[in-house]
């Protein structure tokens, strides 16, 4: 393994902040930890924020952001891992990437419990289908709650991003009605092939509203944006119907009253992977793992970057002008 390597890392100092690409050199590994060459890592939202002044993410600094990375073994203090493995990283950004070095750099040495093999998937499949786990524990909360197939069309919000397109095929699969909303009017062909039969304006799930309660429509939803798109949620879905929330790239905030709560029992189920048991993270991805309608459009899910454009992508994704997994080439397979 080499001694250095290159590494996109953030840092914050009393000087201001600053990010690029740097060589740092590779640490002994501790027992339980193994070294990854990696091939490729994934840009999430979490990523962008960590790559902005006021991101308010990282919990340290210098840092190499990069919440979840694939790549292959080369060496192992793990005894359930060997050289040549190929595997994919992620804590679901819990510490990886927020608190310690990500998947930014050409080598990783990370925690055997943070991987998981890829069971004859390519990197670029792995990292498309990663999402796939928090998509699949939007969906295993959203039918615990009781939700069917009878109960109405489902909802997925931010449909084009990697969360909302996996929950799209998840949902299709199982034979749910899905409905699904974005701004990006080229999408549409895109998101039916995924499984949406009905697709919303970015405007209509988030215009604002004084009435507390509207028309029952969605029997459950699956919520990657939050902000006024929650509040629309909140107000159409149906008596005893959930909401899973699982991002903020709409808002952090909105304005709701407790009406749907009260008169029509609906539920908010927040989705926290960094807390789900790792033995239901490894049921989970094993799930996903056979989401073929995603694997054959893999090719149109993800997109592939170098690292010199981390911030420039990065910068995209904030601003809501990118689509499907980006994928940033760390080094060759």
């Amino acid at each position: 393994m080499q001694q250095d390597f290159r590494a996109f890392v953030v840092n914050q100092t009393s000087d201001g902040f600053n990010m690029g690409i740097e060589r740092l050199k590779q640490q002994e590994c501790p027992p339980g930890e193994v070294v990854i060459k990696v091939t490729y890592a994934a840009v999430n939202y979490k990523d962008a924020l960590v790559c902005t002044p006021d991101g308010k993410v990282a919990r340290t600094y210098p840092l190499v952001p990069g919440i979840e990375c694939a790549g292959i073994v080369v060496e192992s203090k793990d005894n359930r891992f060997q050289p040549g493995d190929a595997v994919l990283a992620s804590d679901f950004g819990d510490t990886l990437g927020v608190s310690r070095h990500g998947g930014y750099r050409e080598y990783a040495c990370l925690p055997g419990d943070f991987l998981f093999p890829l069971r004859g998937l390519d990197f670029r499949q792995a990292l498309v289908l990663s999402v796939g786990v928090t998509a699949a524990m939007g969906v295993r909360q959203l039918e615990m709650n009781g939700l069917t197939q009878e109960k109405g069309p489902i909802l997925v919000t931010g449909a084009t991003g990697g969360v909302a397109s996996l929950a799209i095929s998840l949902l299709a699969r199982r034979g749910y009605q899905v409905a699904a909303s974005t701004g990006k009017a080229d999408a549409h062909e895109y998101l039916r092939q995924l499984g949406a039969s009905e697709i919303l304006s970015r405007e209509e799930v988030e215009a604002e509203s004084s009435r507390p309660l509207e028309a029952q429509r969605w029997a459950g939803s699956i919520d990657t944006v939050g902000g006024t798109t929650l509040a629309y949620l909140m107000r159409t879905t149906i008596k005893g119907g959930a909401i899973a929330a699982i991002g903020v790239a709409g808002g952090a905030t909105f304005r709701a009253t407790v009406f749907p709560l009260i008169l029509r029992g609906i539920k908010i189920l927040g989705i926290d992977m960094p807390s789900t048991p790792l033995h239901m993270r490894q049921e989970l991805w094993e799930e996903v793992i056979h989401e073929k309608q995603v694997l054959s459009l893999v090719d149109t899910i993800a997109s592939e970057a170098a690292m010199e454009d981390i911030p420039r992508v990065t910068k995209a994704m904030l601003q809501g002008q990118t689509r499907g997994r980006i994928l940033i080439r760390m080094s060759d397979e």
